[in-house]
């Protein structure tokens, strides 16, 4: 460390503090990156790797790397999806105005369940960070999606807690898993997480699991909300988390306010099998969204309402009166064709607020962000006006929690320029009109021709001068021009700065002010707009929780008018749902496969089980006879009724299921050392276990 350079020291002693990270070095308009770091970017991004040249032999050298600021993001995606953590430093302090070695700081660690970006996010999904905590009642699981601000947290008990745990986390396939010690060194874990979650885990320290530390971070997270009830586990899952995020943002997460805590009985249950071979979200074979159930279903127009019809889709409730409020607000929907049409145009026009306000209160937004959240807002006083005129329940809601934001819109439009710039610093963000001083300082900017057209008239008045003139010129200035005929007239208070052929060139104090101005103007400007800019971000910050109901409610909205337009395009009828042991189906269609289908009809068929005399049912046939569609048909169906859609049927009744199990199709498992024949045997075993009365 001797032998290095002040600015290399500072670069290794924030690296020494951040070992596990890529660290992005802030110099001048660019990040660089030294050593090691600077190897790993060179070969993930392919980048130019140089050395920094200091008389050493060439193996001597520092590697070196960077990419431009203002396009790091692209980059910083790139090293985040394939597994890195990449810690940001800024520079902290103006380099023009800093003595000495300009101070420098990490401000955020952005790995791939912390990105708040949309380029780094799919608009569709949720971007959990999960965490885990066992302890003798059993293994707490929780979640928080810091892009949208959303949290839950439930507890996994028994002698299948760990199974129980890992199906739930399948429900919302988290980005990152958080770890306490003593389960991540638990039997098959690490086989458990690779094959059935596929992503990075991350094991606490045991700080983040002592009870002042959590109890501290669960008050100040979610004040105002009782969490002393949940069980010990819940609370060291969730507080450990909330302690990791806030390290890892190093900035403010108050838009995560409330924690969702439910029972396990609350939703139907799918295990990984099922959901794999039912194929919600994405296809068995391609891993594609195209072909599964989510791919025919989701026909919304907001990102908001996309992510909330997955998070139906992966957990269809259980409660019929649930269920029943959520079908008639489709059903009276589907039966008035326009005004649902008219909602449709409304939502088309809605912004992802979410995420947007996401980055307002983390500080990561800019003026394209907050001109995003008002065009976001502008159709929201259209569609809260059209839900007025629905009767059901679930709509009246869904009316009564849609903020239309209107002040907080009107003081974007009235503050941030229509198309700014995507930086911060370099001005040009703040609207004409908006600002007095802002506007002086940009005429200065310009050349202040009303202010050296002022100065001119008033020193003419002044003078009797009729030909003086006030001019600019690189390399003498602002100067005032009296031609020689008048140099009579000129005022002692001029002082002469050139002389030319026909007159004579002065300054005045005036003028010396005025320069002085103009050449700090921009600077001056870019920090009074910024100032503003960061004014207004705070102001519509403390308003995030008005902002996060009011996307809520347009997200539901959204889902209801995409199922109850799913429901006219391809002819679905309204299930039954009740408390029975019943499954009566009247031609059943699958709803993926009658899509698929090009030159073939898919023929319909019916489902009868009573829960008494009918309870199993034994399906023959040759090899692709369609038994595993008529089973998979039969599942799909219970679980479109149970998240509140139509089915695909010309007529259903759902008795509510508590569990769907599936043991479809011959697969290996060689990873885990199992056999075709065990996996089977295994699978079936499982159902045989696990299976209820009401599973199906």
């Amino acid at each position: 460390m001797a032998e290095l350079t002040p600015m290399m020291k500072q670069y290794k002693e924030l690296h020494a503090q951040h070992p596990d990270c890529l660290l992005f070095f802030r110099l001048g308009d660019f990040y660089e990156m030294f050593d090691e770091d600077a190897r790993i970017a060179s070969r993930e991004l392919d980048l130019t790797l140089t050395t920094r040249d200091r008389g050493k032999a060439e193996e001597e050298r520092t590697p070196m790397c960077g990419v431009p600021y203002h396009a790091a993001e692209g980059y910083i995606a790139r090293l985040v999806g394939k597994g890195y953590k990449v810690a940001i430093c800024e520079q902290m302090e103006d380099p023009a105005l800093a003595k000495g070695l300009v101070d420098r700081d990490v401000i955020r660690i952005i790995t791939p369940a912390t990105v708040v970006e949309s380029s780094m996010l799919e608009e569709g999904s949720n971007n959990y960070y999960a965490s885990l905590c066992q302890t003798a009642e059993g293994i707490g699981v929780a979640l928080i999606d810091v892009s949208t601000g959303e949290a839950c947290a439930t507890l996994s008990d028994g002698e299948d807690a760990r199974d129980k745990a890992f199906n739930e986390l399948g429900r919302f396939e988290p980005r990152e898993l958080l770890v306490d010690g003593d389960l991540a060194q638990g039997k098959r874990f690490a086989l458990d997480v690779q094959l059935r979650l596929r992503c990075p885990v991350n094991v606490g320290q045991r700080g983040l699991y002592e009870d002042e530390a959590v109890n501290a971070a669960l008050a100040s997270q979610f004040e105002g909300q009782e969490l002393s009830g949940l069980p010990l586990p819940v609370r060291l899952a969730l507080g450990a988390l909330v302690q990791t995020l806030r390290a890892l943002q190093k900035s403010d997460i108050s838009h995560v306010r409330h924690v969702d805590y439910y029972l396990s009985g609350r939703y139907l249950e799918l295990d990984l099998t099922a959901r794999r071979n039912l194929e919600l979200t994405q296809t068995l074979r391609g891993k594609e969204k195209k072909g599964s159930l989510l791919w025919v279903m989701d026909k919304t127009r907001t990102a908001m309402g996309s992510r909330m019809l997955r998070a139906w889709m992966e957990k269809p409730l259980r409660n019929p009166n649930e269920i029943r409020k959520r079908l008639e607000a489709v059903k009276e929907l589907k039966e008035a064709t326009l005004p649902r049409q008219e909602l449709l145009l409304a939502l088309k026009t809605v912004t992802d607020l979410e995420r947007v306000t996401a980055r307002i209160v983390t500080g990561l937004a800019n003026a394209r962000d907050l001109v995003q959240l008002s065009q976001g807002c502008a159709g929201l006083p259209a569609l809260k006006a059209r839900l007025k005129g629905f009767r059901a329940s679930l709509l009246a809601v869904v009316a009564e929690e849609l903020d239309e934001l209107s002040d907080l819109r009107q003081a974007v439009e009235q503050t941030i320029a229509d198309e700014p710039p995507f930086s911060l610093r370099e001005g040009g963000i703040i609207r004409p009109g908006c600002s007095e001083e802002v506007d002086r300082l940009r005429d200065i900017m310009s050349g202040g021709k009303g202010t050296l057209a002022g100065i001119e008239a008033r020193e003419k008045e002044k003078t009797g001068i009729k030909n003086l003139r006030v001019g600019y010129n690189r390399v003498f200035g602002y100067y005032i021009e009296v031609a020689k005929g008048q140099v009579d007239l000129v005022p002692a208070d001029y002082i002469r700065k050139q002389t030319l052929v026909n007159g004579e060139r002065y300054i005045t104090q005036e003028l010396k002010e005025l320069e002085d101005t103009i050449l700090g103007a921009k600077d001056r400007v870019n920090a009074l707009e910024y100032e503003i800019f960061t004014k207004l971000r705070e102001q519509l910050a403390a308003n995030a929780e008005r902002i996060q109901r009011s996307s809520r409610a347009v997200a539901a909205a959204d889902v209801l008018v995409c199922l109850a337009e799913l429901a006219v395009q391809n002819n679905y009828c309204m299930p039954e749902v009740d408390l029975s042991a019943s499954i009566e189906i009247s031609a059943g269609r699958h709803p993926v496969v009658e899509k698929t289908l090009r030159d073939a009809l898919f023929v319909p068929n019916d489902t009868s089980m009573d829960g008494k005399r009918e309870r199993v049912a034994v399906i023959t046939g040759p090899n692709m006879a369609g038994k595993s569609t008529y089973m998979r048909q039969v599942a799909l169906i219970v679980l479109m009724a149970q998240m509140g859609s139509f089915v695909p049927a010309a007529s259903a009744r759902i008795g509510v299921v508590d569990k769907i199990f599936t043991r479809i199709g011959a697969s290996d498992d060689l990873a885990a050392g199992q056999s075709t024949f065990l996996v089977e045997m295994s699978e079936m075993a499982d159902i045989l276990k696990n299976a209820t009365p009401a599973a199906c």
